[in-house]
């Protein structure tokens, strides 16, 4: 594993500092996505929330895709101890990524739509991320040289490049009469492309937080261990099957979804298993080393846990009718995606962009509060969110049920403490990416400019 080279990797951490961007933005449109709960008709005239919510979609997906391409890039360097294939290429990708996601935020901010679900941008705009996706494989492949001996996480990254690519294709399957003008078909194709996309990104962060342990513990125990490799192989399964568990309301054949319900809950198990007792082998003098990056791992395995436990409820088909479709669901979402997903990927910004030519010092409080501001409300938030869907997964299957907007105001106490824990988590989500978006943005021009830089290494959360 070789030693981090700011200056080789430039190119590569340009991603992670864009994804940071999204990041905030997305929180910013969730937010006011929030807030058109509360009070209905706000902005209505200019951003209502038809517009509001695929701009909070996007941006936090982008922030995922962003944040996994720069940190395989950056950790692949490390791993071999060798440059990039083609830094060229690396920097084609960011321009089209950019340029497509500030299309496609534009886009839904003009009311041009065109597409379903996470994408809900004009077809023609999914053509430059194809372009940039398969430039990405290229550079990895030629990067990585050959796959023998390779510990679990190249696989992995492997494996999540190649799936991603595929079921961003699959996903627009709906353009083609055949799969559009027949429901089931229809629903089954995205619904299985949307959940399999999951897991390809899934094994882009998996694969960068073994690297991570990796790097931490200064051994490579865990990415050649076997345990590992059945994550691998229990993620591959479940990136391939696991998304018959979103489609038990549909008339498909009972196999794909007993198949769906006997593998749905491994991999997190599993991921949460070895991160558990990577923990338990680390010495206490290499977690202060790393102090920020191993606070965010501890944070992912506690919510890997929550977000099983709320999985496994779901995935029972009884209760999975009641709950398809509520709150529920979204709650989920919200403990896999900021919960497990971006608590990690913010495990492994810190380590990527840790070393500055500005000191953390001045922000080791705001960090601290962030941390803590982060992980608190997002609970409260999730609460308030199976709350919620308690309440309209009733009303959704009862014999008498009373009208919708009484059953909507039934929820507004839970929307209130929805849109409070989400300010407040916004704000710790803020306090900890503000530091490493500004250090890192003014040293990069400093750099630009002086041509060389003298890097800090510190681990603010003291």
């Amino acid at each position: 594993m070789a030693p981090s080279n700011s200056k080789q990797e430039a190119p590569s951490r340009l991603f992670i500092i864009a994804a940071l961007v999204l990041l905030g933005t997305g929180m910013f449109w969730g937010v006011t996505g929030g807030l058109q709960y509360l009070i209905p008709g706000f902005l209505k005239s200019y951003l209502p929330f038809q517009k509001i919510r695929p701009l909070h979609v996007s941006s936090v997906v982008f922030w995922i895709i962003f944040s996994s391409t720069g940190a395989v890039f950056t950790y692949l360097q490390q791993h071999t101890g060798k440059k990039i294939y083609s830094r060229l290429l690396i920097k084609i990708q960011l321009i089209i990524f950019s340029l497509s996601v500030i299309a496609i935020l534009i886009s839904y901010c003009a009311g041009i739509f065109g597409g379903r679900e996470y994408w809900e941008f004009h077809p023609i705009l999914a053509l430059p991320i194809v372009a940039g996706w398969i430039l990405f494989l290229i550079n990895f492949i030629k990067s990585a040289g050959s796959f023998r001996n390779q510990p679990v996480y190249v696989w992995m990254w492997f494996t999540g490049i190649l799936f991603f690519l595929f079921t961003f294709l699959e996903s627009y399957l709906w353009i083609f009469p055949y799969f559009r003008n027949n429901v089931v078909n229809d629903m089954t194709v995205q619904w299985k492309s949307y959940g399999a996309m999951v897991g390809s990104w899934n094994m882009l962060i998996y694969g960068s937080s073994i690297f991570l342990m990796d790097k931490i513990s200064n051994s490579k125990n865990y990415s050649h261990s076997s345990m590992a490799f059945l994550l691998y192989f229990i993620g591959l399964f479940n990136l391939m099957f696991n998304w018959g568990h979103h489609i038990y309301t549909l008339p498909t054949h009972n196999y794909i979804k007993h198949i769906s319900y006997a593998i749905s809950m491994t991999e997190l198990f599993i991921l949460g298993r070895i991160i558990f007792n990577w923990r338990a082998s680390v010495s206490a003098a290499k977690k202060n080393f790393h102090k920020t990056a191993y606070r965010f791992l501890v944070a992912a395995d506690a919510w890997i846990f929550l977000t099983l436990l709320l999985a496994i409820i779901m995935s029972v088909p009884g209760i999975n009718l009641y709950t398809h479709g509520t709150h529920i669901t979204v709650a989920h979402t919200m403990g896999a995606t900021i919960g497990i997903n971006s608590f990690l990927l913010l495990a492994i910004a810190f380590d990527i962009l840790n070393d500055t030519c500005l000191s953390f010092e001045p922000y080791k409080k705001l960090f601290n509060r962030g941390y803590w501001l982060a992980n608190i409300s997002l609970f409260v938030f999730w609460i308030s969110l199976i709350g919620a869907g308690v309440v309209k997964a009733k009303w959704q299957l009862s014999t008498s049920q009373i009208p919708f907007s009484s059953m909507m105001l039934q929820l507004r106490p839970f929307f209130i403490v929805f849109f409070i824990s989400g300010v407040v988590m916004m704000t710790g989500f803020l306090c900890i990416i503000y530091p490493l978006l500004k250090n890192n943005v003014l040293c990069y021009f400093k750099f630009k400019t002086t041509g060389k830089i003298q890097t800090h290494y510190y681990s603010p959360a003291a």
